[in-house]
């Protein structure tokens, strides 16, 4: 029998960030199974690799000992010969600075498969993360990315020349490369920034001029970190004002405000169409937020009963829409019925929580009634009948209630139809778990790294415990759960939270995406200051 070929692939990292990582580097480190990497690679990035995964530090760590190149060389060949798939990962870019060269050579040599896979430099990330243009109409039409591990060694006097610089391995040498930009010809008033920890929570900033960086960092630990010199270091003053940052979707760094989320790791269950803004709201406010899709939304075994619905929906007085996945399926069979919202005339519509509500207005129509409390049992208890803004009584009222063909709770029906209300419950999609679970949600929690996790409905709490139980290690105790916060977006989902994991720590007090990020602020803040 044939053996597995094995590959190695060099990956770049990137600064720092996970989310400022490629695609295709994640799913690689997700499915590694020998990672070597260097000391400079960010500590969550290593946390979506497998427990399985063999790690390999190789240091490449500034003024500390380092494994030499030609003993990595020897790993990454014999790893490969072994049949594995091997990520070489590398800060940065590859090919900027990274020593890819030998190790290339080393495997071509050995006939070893291989592929290169990008990366975003820190010479181009953390000028723009702290809000700095490289390059400017007026102020810089060009720049240069240098080394300065060896400032002997640069061309200073071709340098001075170039209207902005970008200096990478530069901490430990900044008060040699200050005099020799000065010796050869700049300012002293020259702008500069120095950016330490770029793209992570613990990011720092520093600026000043030549004359005066070396004595404000004076004490500071300044590595790994990128310098930028030149007058476009100016423009951050005016970038970064709240008007247009927010615009620009620039970080607040540590030297502005210290992010409320910053050093957690929240693990996001939703449907994976529907996680994204709550995730990047988790960001901004300084969180790793890892997205594990845990609904699958798709049609209902049979549209006959919905079909059925909105051939007569003349007949009904209210429509009852319950969420997001509600409104979006009803109106997308209403057009495959040849229909419009134009044959809502007449009809009031009641919806449950702010998400429902701007889904029916992206269809634009108003909702004739929210309940004060984002949940069906509010709907039930406030439902306006005779004599409020409903204009009918219970027993004279039919409602049409579009939902999900199973696993939603029946309070909602159950009590109208004790009132006298005729209910007709029409399925409009279903929600259903994922065959598997998420790479690298798996990898996160197999290796501790979520501190934090989020569940937005009792739907995927039951999905979760169901995705987990793939992974030998977390099905066989809940150990693991013990440091690990369980956030619920309301009651019910809270009470899910209990019966299948045995706990709830953070319950959002309105239940909304808001709400429940509001309350894990407030929680972090509690707990981890």
């Amino acid at each position: 029998m044939k053996s597995q070929k094995g590959k190695v692939y060099l990956v770049g990292a990137g600064p720092g960030d996970c989310d400022l990582m490629t695609v295709r580097s994640q799913k690689l480190l997700s499915q590694a199974e020998v990672l070597i990497y260097d000391a400079l690679v960010d500590i969550p990035q290593l946390e979506l690799i497998s427990v399985t995964c063999l790690k390999i530090e190789v240091g490449k760590r500034g003024g500390k000992p380092s494994t030499q190149q030609q003993e990595i060389n020897r790993l990454l060949v014999e790893h490969c010969h072994r049949g594995k798939q091997v990520v070489r990962l590398k800060s940065g870019d590859p090919f900027i600075f990274g020593r890819s060269s030998s190790e290339i050579q080393a495997l071509i040599a050995a006939d070893c498969d291989f592929e290169v896979i990008p990366g975003i430099s820190s010479a181009f990330a953390a000028p723009l993360l702290a809000g700095i243009p490289l390059t400017d109409p007026v102020m810089s039409r060009c720049f240069a990315v240098m080394s300065a591990h060896e400032p002997d060694a640069l061309e200073w006097e071709a340098l001075v020349k170039i209207e902005t610089l970008v200096i990478l391995m530069g901490g430990r040498n900044l008060g040699e490369i200050v005099w020799q930009l000065q010796k050869h010809g700049l300012s002293s008033q020259t702008p500069i920034a120095i950016i330490r920890d770029c793209g992570r929570p613990e990011q720092q900033i520093w600026i000043s001029t030549l004359s005066d960086i070396v004595r404000k960092t004076t004490g500071q630990s300044l590595s790994p970190c990128v310098i930028i010199v030149g007058e476009v270091v100016r423009l951050r003053e005016y970038l970064m004002q709240p008007e247009i940052t927010n615009r620009l979707d620039l970080p607040v760094t540590k030297n502005d405000r210290q992010l409320p989320l910053a050093g957690n790791t929240i693990l996001v269950t939703r449907a994976a169409t529907q996680s994204g803004q709550f995730c990047d709201r988790l960001q901004e406010l300084g969180a790793t937020a890892i997205e594990m899709p845990a609904l699958v939304i798709g049609p209902p075994s049979s549209w006959e009963a919905l079909d059925s619905a909105i051939g007569q929906l003349s007949s009904f007085h209210w429509l009852i829409l319950t969420s997001h996945n509600a409104v979006d399926c009803f109106f997308q069979r209403l057009q495959a019925s040849g229909k419009d919202a134009r044959s809502l005339f007449g009809i009031k519509i009641a919806v449950v929580g702010k998400k429902t509500a701007e889904s029916l207005r992206s269809h634009s129509l108003q909702p004739d009634f929210i309940p004060p409390n984002f949940v069906a049992d509010s709907l039930v208890e406030n439902f306006p009948w005779e004599g409020e803004h409903g204009g009918i009584a219970p027993t004279n009222c039919k409602i049409l209630f579009p939902r999900v063909e199973s696993g939603g709770r029946e309070v909602l029906v159950k009590e109208l139809t004790a009132k006298g209300a005729q209910v007709i419950e029409a399925p409009a999609y279903q929600s259903c778990c994922p065959e598997t679970i998420d790479p690298i949600a798996l990898a996160a929690l197999e290796n501790r790294a979520a501190n934090i996790i989020t569940f937005a409905s009792s739907k995927t709490v039951q999905n979760f415990c169901k995705l987990i139980e793939q992974s030998p290690e977390l099905s066989r105790s809940q150990d693991w759960l013990q440091n690990v916060c369980i956030a619920s977006i309301g009651p019910e989902t809270s009470k899910s939270c209990y019966d299948l994991l045995g706990k709830v720590d953070v319950e959002a007090q309105e239940y909304t995406l808001e709400g429940l990020s509001e309350a894990i602020v407030r929680w972090v803040a509690k707990n981890q200051r």
